[in-house]
């Protein structure tokens, strides 16, 4: 595209969430296994650490390598509660039940999910008078832009049912995620910067997939392969943390 889709100022600005109630926004993840929740969760981390790691287990395989996630260090204004990954089948990933519990803040810290039996309200740590600061401020559906065209029903269906039961907790706010937009387009590949010049990002079916506007979608890199940070990288990874950010007024 001659014009940008969007507008990104490609440099590194410190961004800080207005004065609340709630010094710190929890971020939920939700995505189908392998589409990237925990390498984002590892790249935003890498960036504050200064280096490349993962801090969480990530990578793709049949079924969700990661049940829990933390962070270390000092407290940013933004937790990210990674979740097990969701699947298409019935009684494999994460439990559509447990989505209320965890909007809620009823979810202990470190909770172990457990496909087959839903957390209940008789399980260590549940927390059964969440206040404002425990509830889920953002809910972010990680989407794998390689595999968005080959999404299977049953998985559409399971998203669009998640995206109901969160409309129905009231005005939290709902964000895309679309991860590996450079292995989907020649011209990202080439430069990341190139991300809001491609039609091919632009059209994905990642919008109506799950029912947002378009300004609802954010395309990322998670780094991978990479052994350092790169500027670019980082600079759309912080993008997407700072609209996460941004929902903090809705907090006030």
């Amino acid at each position: 595209l001659e014009k940008p889709w969007r507008v990104v100022t490609w440099d590194i600005r410190t961004y800080r969430p207005l004065n609340s109630s709630v010094t710190q926004a929890r971020v939920l993840l939700i995505g189908a296994v392998g589409a990237g929740k925990s390498s984002f969760f590892n790249s935003l981390n890498s960036i504050f650490r200064g280096h490349v790691t993962s801090q969480a287990i990530s990578g793709s395989c049949s079924t969700s390598l990661t049940t829990q996630a933390g962070r270390e260090g000092k407290p940013l204004p933004l937790i990210l509660c990674d979740t097990m990954g969701l699947e298409q089948n019935v009684g494999a990933g994460l439990d559509i039940d447990d989505i209320s519990n965890i909007l809620k803040g009823h979810l202990p810290d470190r909770y172990q999910f457990n496909p087959s039996v839903p957390l209940q309200s008789e399980a260590h740590g549940f927390c059964k008078s969440p206040g404002l600061k425990d509830k889920i401020h953002c809910v972010t559906y990680v989407l794998d832009a390689s595999k968005i065209s080959i999404m299977s029903t049953k998985m559409e269906e399971k998203l669009k049912t998640i995206r109901r039961k969160v409309n129905l907790m009231g005005k939290i706010p709902q964000l895309v995620l679309l991860t590996k937009v450079d292995e989907v387009c020649s011209l990202v590949k080439e430069d990341i910067r190139n991300v809001y010049r491609s039609s091919y990002i632009r059209d994905v079916e990642a919008a109506t997939r799950v029912g947002v506007p378009l300004s609802c979608i954010i395309p990322v890199k998670n780094y991978s392969q990479e052994l350092e940070l790169e500027t670019d990288i980082d600079i759309l990874l912080l993008s997407a943390a700072v609209q996460m950010l941004r929902f903090l007024k809705k907090l006030q």
